[in-house]
This record gives C-alpha cells, structure tokens and sequence, in this order.
C-alpha cells in the first residue's frame, strides 16, 4: 500500500492528486486522515489518527470493502482504533520524518500494543532494513516507511532491501 499524506493542501487538489496516484500505481493508495477525499479519488482506503473521525464512526458510512487504518502510540489511542482493519502503531524507533512523533516505544511495547489492538499491525516510525525482521518477530504484519527510501541515496536499492528484510 501507499499511504497519500498532504496535510497542507486544498481539498480540490488533494483528490486531483490522489485520482492521479491512484490510476498511476499498482497498488492499492490509502488517504491520510480523510475518508471523503479517499471515497471521491477512488482510493482503496484511509488511515486515520488520534484527531481524527474515529474508526468505529467510519465503517459506519463507508463501503464493505473500504479499508480503515488507524494509528496507535499507546493503551488511551486503542479506543479510537476500534473497527479499523488495521493498526499503524509507533514510533517504534527514533525518527526524525516527524518531529512530534513522539518518544520511541521500543520493539516490546509495539508487540504488546499489536496484541492489544487484535488486528494487523504496522510497525511505524524510524525503521529501515536494519530492524524491520525484529519487527517483524515482534507481530508486525508490515512495515511503514518514509526515510528508510526517500533519504536513501538509491531509494530502489533500499526498497529491495527493506522488503527482503521484510519478508525474511
């Protein structure tokens, strides 16, 4: 999945930009925290935060098929990720793509949050090839990354590493 995050643009060319990406990858595109740009753009689903419409409100009014994520940092986040197909939990690791993403959790406090949730879990936050299998170990069902391509000075090279580490 790709996961479609511009937090500062307009909503008109925000769902031109996500109809885009949708019709020019392979995979399926999920929307940062808004469902009514995703469901207009045609894109498989959302993914939602703390501040956003809670998971449970969405599947109320959203399509069968439509996927809810929704993120998890702690025990209080839970609630707001009930009814979501999906669990982004983190940041597991130190990262510097959000600055107030918050105080590394650890690989521990990820499992026990995975366990928790009773869904598939995303491991979020400072991972690259070097951590992911013990995420992975850990219950990870995947992984979510920014720097671990982009900041790469081959971003293709990294993504073939990640996903073999991944799948490992």
């Amino acid at each position: 999945m790709v996961q479609l995050r511009l937090e500062d643009v307009d909503p008109r060319e925000l769902v031109a930009v996500a109809k885009a990406l949708v019709a020019s990858v392979s995979v399926r595109v999920i929307v940062n925290g808004r469902a009514d740009i995703a469901l207009a753009a045609g894109a498989a689903g959302v993914h939602v935060g703390v501040d956003d419409v809670p998971a449970a409100a969405l599947r109320r009014v959203v399509p069968d098929e439509f996927i809810i994520g929704a993120s998890v940092g702690n025990d209080d986040e839970l609630p707001h990720a009930k009814g979501a197909d999906y669990v982004g939990i983190g940041p597991v690791f130190a990262t510097t793509s959000r600055p107030n993403a918050g105080d590394a959790m650890g690989v521990e406090e990820f499992a026990r949050l995975a366990r928790l949730a009773g869904v598939p879990a995303i491991g979020i936050g400072g991972i690259d090839a070097s951590n992911c299998r013990r995420l992975r170990a850990a219950g990870a069902e995947g992984v979510a990354v920014i720097r671990a391509i982009f900041a790469a000075p081959d971003p293709e090279r990294a993504a073939r590493e990640l996903s073999s580490a991944i799948e490992n």
